[in-house]
């Protein structure tokens, strides 16, 4: 662990100290799976997912089983019956940094902890307006900026995750025609992770005004330069 100075907001670790998290957790995703993980610019191998990713997920899963344990002994005191809560994870970063390859590949090591193995990932991207709506507002040119998005549905959809409603569905978006598909949705059922994906996930602000990150538990940002850990988790180790 270093520190620049005794006044440093943040714990920094380089790539020797950060794997020697890991401990014993060990790697069982192969590379055939990694293969279909990983985005099409994406040079990740195993041996990144071994240093970096191993050792997150070791933290997230310490983090996650206190989490429903704080809930189960408040519930425990009140004398209730609490509902289901998720541990929500934000993912932010620039544009083809590699967020979507980093949510896929989190998902699917967190999924192997006997804890939780229902893990299920958000892409904000279903949130987008539609071009329609767009192109209606003038906003084509600014697709992608926070005012593309549909926020009041985002913000809402989280509110239900969160408040462990049984089903939660979320728009679609294509990739192939760049727009959301209509009658299409994707349903959460209850995770007991979920990871939100996008652009401006991590957005916050000040006064009264609601954000979707005001609902994660854990976020992360990778760096577009530095891509590494101590970016990936600058958020998360303020002191």
């Amino acid at each position: 662990m270093i520190a620049d100075n005794d006044m440093d907001r943040y714990l920094r670790f380089d790539r020797e100290q950060w794997s020697a998290l890991r401990a014993q957790t060990p790697l069982t995703l192969t590379e055939k799976e990694l293969e279909a993980l990983r985005g099409i610019n994406d040079r990740i191998d195993l041996d990144e997912v071994a240093t970096v990713y191993l050792p997150l997920t070791r933290l997230l899963n310490l983090y996650v089983a206190a989490t429903q344990n704080l809930h189960r002994v408040s519930a425990t005191f009140l004398g209730t019956m609490a509902p289901k809560m998720p541990y929500v994870i934000g993912i932010a970063g620039s544009v083809a940094v590699g967020k979507s390859t980093s949510a896929r590949i989190l998902q699917s090591l967190l999924m192997r902890w006997p804890e939780h193995p229902r893990v299920e990932l958000i892409t904000t991207d279903g949130f987008l307006y539609p071009n329609s709506v767009l192109e209606e507002r003038g906003l084509m040119n600014r697709k992608g900026f926070p005012e593309s998005y549909d926020t009041k549905r985002l913000l809402q959809f989280v509110r239900d995750v969160k408040a462990g409603t049984a089903e939660v569905s979320a728009p679609v978006y294509n990739h192939v025609v760049y727009d959301v598909m209509p009658n299409h949705e994707e349903v959460v059922h209850q995770p007991d992770i979920l990871i939100i994906e996008g652009l401006n996930v991590l957005q916050v602000g000040s006064g009264n005004t609601e954000f979707v990150s005001d609902y994660f538990d854990f976020s992360i940002y990778i760096d577009a330069l530095e891509k590494d850990i101590e970016s990936w988790l600058s958020n998360a180790f303020k002191l």
